[in-house]
């Protein structure tokens, strides 16, 4: 008997992994084209435009774009300074219940899934494990890459097919932002005296640098890289205060700075009086 879930015959769930590509798009795709075969694009940053079937659609950072086989389309660029960066995947040889050969389901209306929450974090992660896994061309990479694929295609469907119940008053995108900005918060607090950049902390949780600091911003009202600031030059307080011996170069470097001048401009401003003042009343 065929086990099924969310309307996929698992046991039929035995795709050939084709392809993937990961770019920037800063000039409008030369051909309105369709594939024979089924095609994934996730936008990762950035907003653009794409033709599909005739109709020209919006699209930015989370979205998921279906192409299922002679679904045409292009890619289009709607402003240079914000262009698109789209990760795509090829696959053949899927079979969903109710659906012709390698094609999946997409919305009635448009078709473009607009992701949020884990959806969209977990699409990151994947992308992100088969942009690395593409890189290093190891023993068993088409193995990895279909892995990934059939982790894909399995969220798709689950989104699509059997969407969770949100219960009234239960907000989960509000929930998933406040369990991120935690992380990036708490990631702050233990590695304050590092070398940190948005881009780092973005690729470590498999998210973008722009929807991190959108979130941390509507949660905490500041900009994460302020939040960090602050979190520096408190911490910076508390060495001058209480080990005299430690030289405000050496507190600089405590604390994330490696140069002195730049940290006591930063210190001056958020408390209004400098290191060595601090240092000279204590």
């Amino acid at each position: 008997m065929c086990e099924e879930y969310a309307g996929i015959r698992l046991e039929e769930l035995n795709p050939t992994f084709l392809f993937t590509w990961k770019g920037k798009r800063v000039k409008d795709e030369q051909r309105y084209h369709c594939h024979d075969y089924l095609e994934i694009a996730f936008m990762m940053s950035g907003s653009g435009k794409y033709r599909i079937d005739g109709k020209v659609y919006p699209v930015e950072e989370g979205d998921l774009l279906i192409f299922n086989p002679g679904v045409y389309h292009q890619g289009l660029v709607k402003d240079v300074n914000t262009a698109v960066t789209e990760f795509f995947v090829g696959a053949s040889e899927i079979a969903v219940k109710g659906l012709a050969d390698n094609c999946l389901p997409v919305p009635k209306d448009e078709p473009i899934i607009h992701t949020s929450g884990d959806l969209r974090q977990r699409l990151f992660k994947l992308c992100a494990s088969m942009e690395a896994e593409n890189e290093v061309c190891q023993e068993g990479r088409y193995f990895m890459m279909k892995a990934y694929l059939m982790q894909m295609v399995v969220l798709i469907l689950r989104h699509q097919m059997q969407p969770e119940e949100i219960l009234p008053g239960y907000a989960f995108e509000s929930v998933n932002k406040k369990y991120i900005v935690e992380r990036i918060v708490s990631y702050f607090g233990d590695h304050y005296a590092e070398k940190i950049s948005l881009d780092r902390i973005a690729e470590n949780m498999y998210l973008s640098p722009f929807y991190i600091s959108k979130i941390f911003k509507s949660e905490t009202g500041e900009a994460p890289i302020r939040h960090l600031i602050k979190i520096r030059l408190e911490k910076a307080m508390e060495l001058i205060k209480s080990d005299g011996n430690c030289s405000i170069k050496e507190v600089a470097l405590k604390v994330g700075y490696e140069d002195a001048y730049h940290f006591s401009k930063l210190f001056k401003k958020y408390y209004g009086f400098s290191p060595s003042q601090v240092r000279k009343q204590g």
